[in-house]
């Protein structure tokens, strides 16, 4: 939830525009969240951990994914990127959403755009530093449950 604070904090707070991959970021994020608290209501047995370990390991997956491919456009020399394309909410009501989800994994010259850095580290590098942390410790912890 620290991770959604931050994001938000930095879009209202800051007046950062999310970009389409930071939008995505969040969903995964959120999806994260939503395993681990999960997990911690129903935390008995081997076979429930194994459920959760799984759910967890897919969206930090998905957010491994979506932040690698973010932080790989950042990386990509000034002009290389293609320029901005329409928006989120008018890609989601003309196009379905896998063609929407293959859009914005294209990308655009706004995915490109770094605000600001903490300790040399964008921040899509933070989100997968902190989805490469929790996806591990929360797989490794519910594997390893009691039955």
């Amino acid at each position: 939830m620290l991770a959604l604070a931050v994001a938000l904090y930095s879009q209202y707070g800051l007046g950062f525009q999310p970009c389409h991959l930071c939008i995505f970021q969040r969903v995964t994020v959120a999806a994260m969240a939503l395993a681990f608290l999960l997990a911690a209501l129903n935390s008995a047995g081997k076979f429930r951990g194994a459920i959760y370990a799984g759910l967890i390991g897919l969206a930090g997956l998905a957010t491994l994914v979506t932040s690698g491919r973010h932080v790989w456009i950042q990386m990509q020399p000034p002009g290389s990127v293609p320029a901005c394309g329409a928006d989120l909410a008018f890609m989601l009501d003309v196009f379905p959403l896998t063609k929407v989800i293959l859009k914005v994994f294209q990308a655009g010259g706004e995915c490109a755009k770094i605000d600001f850095t903490v300790l040399g580290l964008s921040m899509p590098a933070w989100v997968f530093v902190f989805a490469l942390v929790m996806t591990a410790g929360g797989v490794w912890l519910n594997l390893r449950r009691d039955g």
